[in-house]
């Protein structure tokens, strides 16, 4: 275990999660003209109504609005490209990452507004202590908002930051308002700085290959992940945890604010064209401390996700949704959830994909053009729905954090 002090600055896509994800957005043409709502079919042609509790599903050539309790699809948007979708931090709205930039949808009221940010490559979409970070892989430009400020219809008033230099990266902003950024160039990502509110460079860490992902626990710990173990940067202090394997990398992490365990994948094997992992890492922030879990089938990079005690929720290829216990490690039960299946070896190609939300479990399933909601606490399914197409990424609206 090494330890860094303020005295260099640390750059971390975490989290992931967490949770999540993840990687950068590309391919496709969806620009804006292309964008544009309309209804293929699964939507009324009436005036759009509020959705509750929405959620948004990406499919190739553009997103499904559905009810978050009856899974019901509310509306049908065409948006050419291939997509990827976060929560924006409100009650109302999704971001969604396009082959120009970071565009806001309005899920609630089924409406792509004018908010965009552009640049290429978009990536990372961060939520913390009430503010919402982007991360433009293509530029290295990170962009702070409050979430609150997106219901005037406007682009909000927000703080930016330029990287040194263009690469895959994540930023986070602390309660203080310190910013944590990651380190890299389009070849090579080494680690993480901190900035303090004026963007004055306060901590740095430069011993994070292949910083990757980020994630929060429990008393404001932020972690990023890198191909040796993980990063912790805690109350002004960087933390680095070994992991056990020369090559032991966690790339993605999903983080719980009532625990100060973090969840993260585990690979070991750097010259694999796509590992199938089967172990996952819990990370115990306080004690600084790694465990290793092995679950007994793989998963992928959207699998990963914490329920509302805390614990850790893994997708398995099973078909199963695994509860692990973030103190112990020890698998608590087992949810039945999807048909078994296998991760395609293109990241972009659609797989299981897992998104919690409260005390609900929304999975879907590809294969059979499903999706499903389950209570976490009984394991019931308390709806599902088949859809036109094929579904690939999942997320919603989630307000506060």
């Amino acid at each position: 275990m090494n330890k860094s002090i303020r005295n260099r600055a640390l750059t971390g896509t975490a989290l992931a999660l967490a949770v999540s994800t993840v990687l950068t957005a590309c391919g496709g043409d969806g620009s804006a003209s292309s964008a544009d709502a309309e209804a293929d079919g699964t939507a009324s042609a009436k005036p759009a109504t509020a959705v509750k509790d929405p959620l948004v599903a990406t499919f190739d050539g553009g997103l499904y609005i559905l009810d978050g309790e009856s899974l019901k699809p509310a509306k049908t948007l065409k948006m050419a490209g291939f997509n990827r979708v976060n929560p924006a931090g409100d009650e109302d709205h999704v971001v969604v990452s396009t082959d120009t930039g970071f565009r806001v949808l309005n899920a609630t009221g089924q409406t792509l507004t004018d908010i965009e940010y552009k640049g290429a490559k978009p990536g990372h979409v961060v939520r913390h202590a009430g503010k919402t970070v982007l991360f433009t892989d293509g530029t290295g430009e990170v962009n702070v908002f409050d979430p609150a400020d997106l219901s005037s219809g406007k682009k909000p008033k927000g703080r930016t930051y330029a990287s040194a230099e263009a690469h895959h990266g994540v930023a986070i902003e602390l309660a203080d308002g310190q910013l944590l950024s990651t380190l890299g160039t389009e070849e090579k990502r080494t680690g993480a700085l901190v900035l303090d509110k004026e963007n004055k460079e306060i901590a740095r860490y430069e011993k994070c290959p292949g910083v990757h992902g980020e994630a929060a626990a429990k008393n404001e710990a932020i972690a990023v992940g890198c191909e040796d173990g993980i990063l912790i940067y805690q109350d002004g202090e960087f933390t680095k945890i070994d992991a056990p394997d020369a090559y032991g990398r966690i790339g993605n992490q999903a983080g719980s604010d009532v625990s100060p365990v973090l969840l993260g994948d585990y690979k070991t094997d750097a010259e694999a064209e796509l590992e199938r992992p089967t172990r996952i890492s819990l990370i115990d922030t306080g004690k600084k401390k790694l465990r290793l879990v092995d679950l007994g089938t793989s998963y992928s990079f959207r699998s990963l996700a914490r329920g509302p005690q805390g614990e850790a929720l893994v997708l398995g290829t099973d078909g199963a949704l695994h509860v692990i216990d973030q103190d112990s490690g020890k698998v608590e039960k087992k949810i039945p959830a999807v048909g078994k299946w296998q991760e395609p070896l293109d990241w972009q190609q659609p797989r299981p994909t897992l998104f919690v939300r409260g005390g609900t479990a929304y999975v879907s399933e590809p294969g059979k053009k499903a999706l499903h909601a389950i209570d976490l606490e009984t394991g019931r399914k308390t709806a599902s729905v088949t859809l036109p197409q094929s579904t690939n990424e999942l997320s919603g609206v989630v307000p506060g954090h």
